[in-house]
């Protein structure tokens, strides 16, 4: 699967997407740091790449319809250190070998996983 880590996120959650067997790119990396929400979610759909974010703006359903995206991982934590982050999502990277995240909104969160289509 592919992934696009949004620039508020470390880049130790790409290798671990990596690690796990995904292709995943960095805003960082690819130069979009600093580019509006609309212009990263643009992005993602036309490389047909699953948005891994902090950013609630992306849980908004109107503004960015999962049927319209190639996917969303929007993390809702109320830590937003780096290991606490890596660990919140290494039960998503096992979730994702039975549950398609295309073309849906995952909202994850220290309890779990909620999923909209």
């Amino acid at each position: 699967m592919r992934f696009k880590i949004d620039e508020n996120l470390h880049d130790d959650v790409a290798a671990l997407f990596v690690a796990a067997g995904h292709d995943a790119h960095t805003v960082y990396d690819e130069g979009l740091r600093g580019q509006a929400d609309h212009t990263i979610a643009e992005r993602c759909r036309d490389e047909d790449r699953v948005l891994v974010t902090l950013d609630l703006d992306f849980a908004d359903i109107r503004t960015y319809p999962p049927a319209n995206q190639a996917g969303m991982i929007v993390l809702r934590v109320g830590i937003q250190h780096r290991w606490h982050i890596l660990r919140v999502l290494a039960p998503i990277i096992t979730l994702l070998e039975k549950e398609p995240v295309t073309r849906r909104l995952w909202i994850a969160s220290e309890k779990g996983v909620r999923i909209r289509q």
